[in-house]
């Protein structure tokens, strides 16, 4: 029985083992690379030669301190459980980084010319044109669920954007250390790229996430704030976005998308909730959030403080009971509660209602 299944696990590699081991691995996004060689049937010495073979080519990358979520790190350090874990990098980013890396050396160092173009030769025959799920120049979308690979392709396009990187945040990151943040922001921004950037206004209500988004604006990132963001949303130039499979679910993995056809409906998108936001103000963050409310939006709130219903509230402002609602329901969002009595009360721990 173990002969045969190690015959039938040799049988799914196929003609090129090094093919089989990466597209595995992308599938994972990340995972051991010792475990995934021994379920292919794949002995120690094969196993080896291939790791080095794909990380020499830039197709995987060691998982580290900058893919981990923070509760999975030890001060700042992975587990010692990752020591062999990898991350799938995508084959075109791949092969702009060893385009870019050749680039300046290329007319001095003729020696290294052969090893370039080897590179460049295998990346282009074996895994460019591998056909399928790999090979499509016009659109691709991938479903993503590794944690470790969403924050692997965060840290790619800090390497491949040239023009501008675009953002949607509801919230501060949650599970990224803000140093990796910031310290993507200060790699893009100094190769001359624009990064722009929504937040929620709750998000800068709270001192925490205010606290991060000013530095990120001190590290040349434009921010702007909007009372209501509905996902998160990543986009690269014209051709890579990152969206959530389910906006209403973070940890439901989120879809890899390639390809002007998608990315420009995305980029329209974009384009209208940035115009539709505020800049962001400078000052304290608690009356920052005050600041940014409506008028309409503070009356609501004071008559909300004062006990007022819904039907006196619409009178007094001669607008339509769904119109108190929606504006009930912004408040409510903007002081992240859950009941108009806990949003009375918050508003005045802040001073929102003098």
């Amino acid at each position: 029985m173990t002969g045969r299944a190690g015959r039938n696990r040799r049988s799914a590699v196929g003609d090129d083992p090094v093919i089989a081991v990466y597209q595995e691995i992308r599938a994972r996004g990340s995972a051991d690379f010792g475990e995934v060689t021994a379920e292919l049937g794949l002995t120690a010495e094969e196993s080896g030669r291939h790791r080095a073979e794909l990380l020499r080519l830039g197709l995987l990358v060691p998982a580290g301190a900058r893919h981990a979520p923070r509760e999975e790190l030890d001060g700042g350090r992975p587990l010692p459980g990752d020591r062999d874990r990898v991350t799938a990098v995508l084959p075109e980013i791949a092969l702009l980084r060893v385009l870019d890396r050749e680039r300046g050396t290329l007319r001095e160092h003729l020696d290294r010319a052969d090893r370039f173009h080897e590179v460049v030769s295998a990346l282009t025959n074996r895994f460019l044109a591998t056909g399928g799920d790999l090979a499509d120049p016009e659109t691709e979308v991938e479903f993503v669920a590794d944690y470790r690979r969403i924050q692997q392709f965060l840290n790619d396009m800090a390497d491949f954007a040239r023009q501008d990187i675009r953002a949607l945040s509801p919230a501060a990151p949650g599970r990224e250390l803000p140093e990796r943040v910031l310290d993507r922001d200060r790699r893009v921004i100094g190769r001359g790229v624009t990064v722009r950037s929504i937040y929620s206004r709750h998000a800068w209500a709270q001192p925490d996430s205010a606290d991060l988004i000013a530095r990120r604006r001190e590290a040349g990132v434009e921010i702007r704030l909007s009372t209501v963001v509905p996902m998160n949303l990543v986009l690269v130039d014209d051709h890579l976005a990152l969206v959530p499979a389910d906006p209403d679910d973070r940890d439901a993995g989120a879809v890899l998308v390639r390809g002007p056809a998608l990315v420009r409906s995305y980029r329209a998108f974009y384009e209208h909730c940035w115009y539709a936001a505020a800049p962001c103000p400078e000052g304290d963050a608690a009356q920052r959030g005050a600041e940014a409310l409506t008028e309409q939006q503070h009356a609501v709130l004071r008559m909300l403080g004062a006990g007022m219903k819904d039907e006196r509230i619409a009178r007094a402002l001669g607008v339509s009971l769904r119109t108190v609602s929606r504006l009930v329901a912004e408040l409510m969002q903007e002081l992240n509660t859950a009941s108009r009595f806990e949003a009375g009360v918050r508003a005045a721990r802040r001073g929102w209602l003098d």
